[in-house]
C-alpha cells in the first residue's frame, strides 16, 4: 500500500488532530445537546474553540445540526450515524488503550522530559 499526503489514513488521523474535536464527540454520546450544555458539560473551552469544532465535526459529516422553529430559537448537536460510528470505534479503542496503557506512556513521556528529572 502507497500512503500519500491525501489518503485516507491522513483523512481519518486528522480527525483526532484538533484536541477539542474528540471531546465534542465524546460529550455528544449521550445524546443531543444544545450549544450552552456542551460547553458546561467540556469545562474549560473556550466559545471559540467549541464554534470552531463544531464546524470541523459538521463539515466532516460526524454531527448535524438541528434548528426548531420556535421562540426561543433553539439548536441542538448531534452525532451522524457516521458520528456514532467513530466513537463506538476508533475512540472506543482508543479510550481502551489509554486506559490499560496510559501509566506506561506517562512514564516515558516523563522519561523523554529533561525538566521532569
Amino acid at each position: 500500500m502507497e500512503f500519500v499526503a491525501d489518503c485516507r489514513l491522513r483523512m481519518a488521523t486528522d480527525l483526532f488532530i484538533h484536541g477539542w474535536d474528540p471531546v465534542v464527540l465524546a460529550a455528544l454520546v449521550t445524546g443531543p445537546h444544545r450549544r450552552r450544555v456542551l460547553r458546561a458539560t467540556i469545562g474549560g473551552i473556550s466559545d471559540k474553540a467549541l464554534t470552531e469544532a463544531l464546524h470541523r465535526l459538521h463539515d466532516n459529516g460526524l454531527i448535524e445540526r438541528r434548528s426548531y422553529a420556535e421562540w426561543p430559537p433553539r439548536v441542538d448537536y448531534a452525532l451522524t450515524l457516521l458520528g456514532r460510528t467513530f466513537t463506538d470505534g476508533p475512540m472506543r479503542a482508543l479510550a481502551e488503550w489509554i486506559n490499560r496503557y496510559g501509566d506506561e506512556l506517562f512514564e516515558a513521556q516523563e522519561r523523554a522530559d529533561p525538566a521532569s528529572s
